[in-house]
């Protein structure tokens, strides 16, 4: 068996449509605004990009800007979004997640654009079963024997296995050299 932990990348924009996602925007770009001014001192850049291009601490301002959201991470409840198992619920949880500015701009806050990654907790991967992984949130399982509750997720854009273990659950026969 296997020992995983996905990563999920969500991607939020002027384009999103759900409220929490609009609340995200909406305080990181005011964020975003503040947060620029310090390494934009003298007023020549208008975009991320070119700014952490010519002045490379400005990449400080990931972890900066990440302060406006850690209260909507919160209210997540250490679910991961958009994951559903195949009954619909949103089940799979996050221990770790990491603030990202792709992109944005002074000028126009429809340029500004944030992705946050989720990462789940570890995870047993059972099998895979065309699109889906067949995973149990229980990696306490010590035996083929025990039975283990699962979760059927189906694999999409975004998501990916970003750590993998692999578990070894055999026992060695009190009083056997396994190797004469």
């Amino acid at each position: 068996m296997k020992q995983i932990q996905l990563a999920y990348r969500k991607i939020i924009g002027a384009q999103s449509t759900s409220i929490w996602e609009q609340y995200v925007f909406e305080d990181s770009y005011k964020e975003f605004l503040m947060q620029f001014q310090l390494y934009n001192t003298e007023n020549k850049y208008h975009t991320f990009s070119r700014l952490s291009a010519a002045i490379p601490a400005a990449e400080k301002l990931h972890f900066l800007v990440s302060a406006a959201v850690t209260g909507y991470i919160a209210q997540l409840q250490n679910k991961i979004p958009d994951i559903q198992n195949t009954l619909g619920k949103t089940f799979l949880p996050f221990h770790l997640y990491r603030f990202e500015i792709i992109d944005s701009s002074i000028r126009d806050k429809k340029d500004h654009r944030i992705a946050i990654i989720f990462y789940s907790e570890p995870l047993l991967w059972l099998d895979t079963i065309g699109e889906h992984l067949l995973i149990s949130l229980n990696t306490e399982s010590n035996t083929d024997k025990d039975m283990a509750q699962t979760e059927l997720v189906k694999l999409q854009p975004f998501m990916s296995i970003y750590s993998l273990q692999k578990t070894n659950h055999a026992t060695a026969i009190p009083g056997q050299d396994i190797l004469s």
